[in-house]
């Protein structure tokens, strides 16, 4: 049978058996009315005083949202948020796109991101971890990482987190504190956060939020200079929103998370010795960075020694600016890899990224499809294919009668789980 993957902004069609498992989220229908659903959202938030009586017209704003490599509607929520407080001068509110230890935006994203009139409308900067000036210290956290935010945020008289709220694979869920923490703190904290001991808890995983390391992270930072108002939404696989979470960010980040997980954990009867995946398309499947996400999502259901086939588009390289692309190409194994990064002072950001990635190879091997030349891919220790749908039939072929496959054709967007093994 024939399956559309998402892949890049076009899709990919490939065929796989008949028998295959095709394992999708469970979408909630969309907001009929999305800016009417807004208004009341943030009218009537969640443990929060409305939007509008929360800000005085004399008060400093910073709205922080996410960056390129996220599907927050930027081009909608922000210009409705600013209409909300229409009563604060435009010159008072900055955008502050939290990049994390991403690379900057370019004007073009920017742009696409929020449209001229907004752009017009208000200023709207990077937040840029490597910069010190731009960064305050507000303390040592329990585990002992050093807080590092963006001053400019931290001097505000009142803080809005925008995002959305997805699976994620360490912090358990995106949105929330996670829009604070990393993406408005400094390199150094960013690194303590992504540490090795931290993405090797087992507890830092999918749909785990209140035993999971990274997320108290990113919770106690964020309390060290707290947003006053969240606005998350949850979206279906069009990009419509499906639910809007504003208010006090911890709580309503907590219902929308609930509200996620009710619909992207899908269990599934056993292991297949094929797995096909993808990074969910456009924007997030830009680059390898970003792929431990889908891959990740696949390993939970693939067999020990079976196979994942990703498919991500990789427009943007492994990519070329950060660490990545050295680290994923220093070792020539996953072992040695791991061996490389878990040994004591190794601290490099962007570490965290190949650390999922050769903890996937370990128990897979990972066939990809993508826009790279074969050198690239295979330097990345993966073993790169043109034909998706020969692959598949090659790797089941390889697996011995009765193999088995399933398929995720938004990648992270959906965390399958083996049944008896129901996550908590």
């Amino acid at each position: 049978m024939n399956v559309r993957l998402a892949y890049g902004r076009t899709g990919l069609d490939v065929t796989v058996p008949d028998d295959a498992l095709i394992v999708e989220p469970a979408d909630p229908p969309p907001c009929p009315d999305e800016r009417e659903a807004f208004r009341a959202a943030v009218r009537a938030p969640i443990g929060a005083p409305a939007l509008r009586e929360l800000i005085g017209s004399h008060e400093r704003v910073v709205i922080v949202t996410s960056d390129v490599t996220r599907a927050t509607p930027n081009e909608r929520l922000i210009p409705w948020i600013l209409d909300e407080i229409a009563h604060v001068p435009a010159e008072q509110i900055t955008v502050l796109i939290g990049t994390g230890s991403h690379r900057a935006t370019t004007p073009a994203e920017l742009l696409a991101m929020f449209g001229a009139a907004t752009l017009a409308r208000v200023r709207v900067v990077d937040h840029d971890a490597h910069d010190e000036a731009q960064q305050t210290f507000l303390g040592t956290t329990s585990l002992g990482a050093r807080a590092f935010l963006n001053a400019e945020y931290v001097a505000a008289d009142k803080r809005i987190c925008v995002g959305f709220i997805e699976p994620h694979f360490y912090a358990g869920f995106s949105g929330g504190p996670k829009g604070i923490m990393p993406g408005v703190a400094g390199i150094e904290t960013v690194k303590f956060f992504h540490n090795a001991r931290m993405i090797g808890d087992p507890r830092t995983t999918w749909l785990n939020l209140e035993d999971n390391p990274v997320q108290a992270m990113a919770r106690e930072v964020a309390a060290l200079a707290p947003p006053d108002f969240l606005v998350n939404v949850t979206l279906d696989r069009e990009k419509r929103i499906t639910g809007f979470f504003c208010g006090d960010y911890r709580e309503a980040h907590l219902h929308g998370a609930a509200f996620c997980k009710r619909h992207a954990a899908q269990a599934v009867p056993h292991r297949y010795d094929v797995v096909v995946t993808t990074n969910g398309g456009y924007p997030l499947d830009q680059n390898l960075y970003q792929c431990g996400k889908g891959l990740t999502a696949a390993a939970f259901i693939v067999k020990s020694g079976g196979t994942i086939v990703m498919c991500a588009e990789l427009s943007d390289g492994l990519p070329d600016h950060g660490n990545f692309k050295d680290i994923i190409r220093a070792q020539s194994t996953p072992h040695a890899l791991l061996e490389m990064i878990e040994q004591p002072g190794y601290s490099v950001y962007d570490q965290w990224a190949a650390q999922s990635q050769a903890l996937v190879l370990l128990q897979a091997r990972v066939k990809l499809r993508s826009s790279l030349p074969a050198a690239i891919v295979s330097g990345a220790m993966l073993e790169p294919v043109d034909d998706v749908s020969a692959a598949i039939r090659a790797a089941l072929e390889a697996a011995g009668p009765g193999a088995t496959c399933a398929v995720l054709p938004l990648g992270p967007y959906v965390v399958p789980y083996v049944a008896e093994a129901a996550l908590a």
